[in-house]
């Protein structure tokens, strides 16, 4: 008796693992057998009808559903949607409740949001068809969810100045972003290289600082632009666009925070209206060349003033204009200004800068810099908004009511936290997209790597953190690198998965080994929805070392199950090729190690191929 107990635990735990869903719900439970979606499927509506309604019409529409060609119309009342007239406390606004069994299907939730993201943990339980809008029957499996999420803040940044993306683009990135449960896109609007918002007051802004002569090749290693050479790459969201973005997003619950960059990376600014430097020097909108020498821990010199002048009114009045526009068209209570690398070396050699500090009793750079950023706040006030920066806002003394977005580690989101300040977590070490996911001899080569299995490891809510003051958290994808939507898609996901999953599944939920399970169910759905993502997860990593005159070598890989062969004689390896069991020597000559994965005699991976000599090259 108790033995047979113990299977069926067991199998109920089995059962339970068995799903796609991503984030990982709170509750899941596997039921029996499974609801038939087919045209005949009808739907019904319940509660706030006008909303539910709505939201249903967009879950006709998805590609995974489209072929079916329901019709909403009640006429079998398979699927009922509901907004619930009556709160369930313990869904709260963004929660949901599925229950699916062979006879239909209902979802409820308290409101608009909560329906939307229920639909889309129904959407990730269809098996993913061959073909596009096809027309075979959906099996949807028999289980009962219930779901909520654990943080209110779950964002992803998406840099438009380095490379400009058009309406049509973010939308898409909008719809991927809904798909799993992401409420926040931080639109980074102006940089060095772009600015990317009509301000009607200001309209050099868009005639000069949205455009940039054209270069290829690697950013920060590109050509000046030439005298008198026209500047023809570039764009900008003019107001109509901004608020179909916006109106856009919020039939996905996805708020848009825009970002203004200040008071540094302001040089597409600067370009149009020099007076604002201390320097006043002629300056263009950067195409990606190198202004800047970096010398580590934080510490650089700006080789081109891309400073505002905190000492110059003219600046908080020119700030003022621009930020009266852009809080009149983004409805949200924040207002992302930067603060973030803002070099004060030129700042340091301005007189007006120098006496603005002598009547503040300013001591350094910093608290000048805090000056500025605490002038700003009161300039959103005034429009009701909220200011939010990057985590460079703490230094010099914090703004009153500031957020901080901590991006240099978690250091300064716990410190904000304490302080009382609210906080989103977006540590490089975790968060940051456009850093390479793969093994270098895979990956188009930038200065950091960030997997897969270390994005899962983000925890938002660290431990010497004050949980209450801790919004969520958020990936940030720049883009000197990110020229097109399609390799913006393969640099956000699947890591986006991993950051979505941390902010929204209770933390003692997590679980590795399920999730990678689940991201191979999302291969096959990006595939089916032609979007690009990264399979890294199937490849191996090389790190080679010295040891006394030897140079040793050890692979890894992040696929459970999975077998790395190898090759050191400038064959190709495959399946059948000698298994990886520990570190080996990389023998002297004229020397390709070459390794690919299989799991269950299948290739999985892509084959990387890395010279002796590149392999020197990693262990210096």
């Amino acid at each position: 008796m108790k033995f047979t107990a113990i299977l069926f635990l067991l199998c109920i735990n089995l059962l339970s693992a068995q799903h796609a869903i991503i984030p990982a719900p709170a509750f899941y439970q596997a039921g029996t057998g499974s609801f038939s979606l087919r045209s005949i499927t009808g739907i019904t509506t319940a509660g706030k009808t006008a909303e539910a309604k709505a939201i249903v019409d967009q879950f006709i529409q998805l590609p995974m559903v489209k072929g079916l060609k329901l019709t909403g119309k009640p006429a079998a009342s398979n699927i009922k949607f509901e907004i619930l007239n009556t709160a369930d406390p313990s869904l709260g606004d963004e929660g949901y409740e599925l229950n699916v069994t062979s006879a239909g299907i209902h979802l409820k939730a308290n409101k608009g949001a909560g329906l939307f993201y229920g639909i889309h943990s129904l959407h990730q339980l269809i098996p993913v068809p061959e073909m596009v809008n096809t027309t075979t029957i959906h099996k949807i499996p028999g289980c009962k969810v219930k779901d909520s999420p654990r943080f209110g803040w779950r964002g992803l940044m998406l840099d438009v100045s380095r490379h400009f993306f058009g309406v049509e683009d973010v939308k898409k990135y909008l719809d991927a972003m809904s798909m799993y449960k992401m409420n926040t896109l931080h639109l980074h609007l102006t940089d060095d290289n772009g600015w990317r918002i009509e301000i009607k007051a200001l309209p050099k802004l868009t005639e000069i600082g949205a455009w940039r002569v054209e270069r290829f090749g690697t950013f920060g290693d590109r050509a000046n632009p030439k005298e008198g050479e026209p500047a023809t790459y570039g764009g900008f969201y003019t107001h109509e666009q901004i608020k179909d973005l916006v109106q856009y997003a919020s039939s996905k619950f996805i708020t848009i925070v825009p970002e203004i960059d200040v008071p540094g990376h302001s040089m597409a600014l600067l370009a149009a209206y020099p007076e604002l430097s201390t320097t006043h020097e002629k300056v263009y909108v950067n195409p990606g060349t190198n202004f800047a020498e970096w010398y580590g821990n934080g510490q650089f010199k700006m080789l081109v003033d891309n400073t505002l002048n905190p000492a110059n009114e003219k600046v908080y009045e020119y700030l003022d204009k621009i930020f009266t526009e852009v809080a009149m068209l983004f409805p949200n209570q924040y207002i992302h200004v930067g603060g973030d690398e803002a070099y004060h070396g030129y700042w340091q050699k301005d007189s007006s800068c120098r006496a603005l500090m002598r009547r503040e009793k300013l001591k350094d750079g910093h608290e000048l810099q805090s000056y500025f950023i605490k002038r700003l706040e009161k300039i959103l006030k005034t429009k009701n908004k909220k200011l939010l920066g990057w985590d460079e806002i703490l230094e010099g003394g914090i703004a009153p009511e500031a957020t901080v977005m901590s991006w240099r580690g978690i250091k300064g989101g716990i410190e904000a936290s304490q302080k009382g300040h609210g906080v989103v977590m977006s540590p490089t070490t975790f968060t940051y997209l456009d850093y390479m996911q793969g093994d270098p001899a895979l990956e188009f080569p930038i200065y950091a790597s960030l997997t897969l299995k270390k994005s899962y490891a983000f925890e938002p809510a660290p431990e010497g953190a004050d949980p209450k003051f801790i919004l969520g958290g958020q990936g940030n994808l720049w883009t000197e690198k990110v020229p097109t939507l399609r390799h913006a898609f393969y640099m956000t996901y699947p890591r986006a998965l991993a950051i979505a999953e941390s902010v929204w599944t209770p933390k003692e939920s997590k679980d590795w080994d399920k999730f990678t399970q689940r991201v191979e169910h999302h291969f096959k759905l990006f595939d089916f929805y032609q979007w690009n993502i990264s399979k890294s997860l199937y490849d191996a990593v090389a790190t080679p070392s010295k040891v006394g005159n030897k140079m040793m070598c050890e692979l890894t890989t992040e696929l459970p199950g999975a077998t790395i062969h190898y090759t050191l004689d400038n064959t190709f390896p495959d399946q059948y090729s000698p298994s990886y069991t520990g570190s080996f020597e990389i023998p002297q000559g004229d020397v390709t190690l070459c390794f690919i994965t299989s799991r269950n005699g299948k290739i999985m991976g892509r084959m990387a191929a890395i010279s002796r000599k590149d392999l020197m090259v990693r262990v210096r």
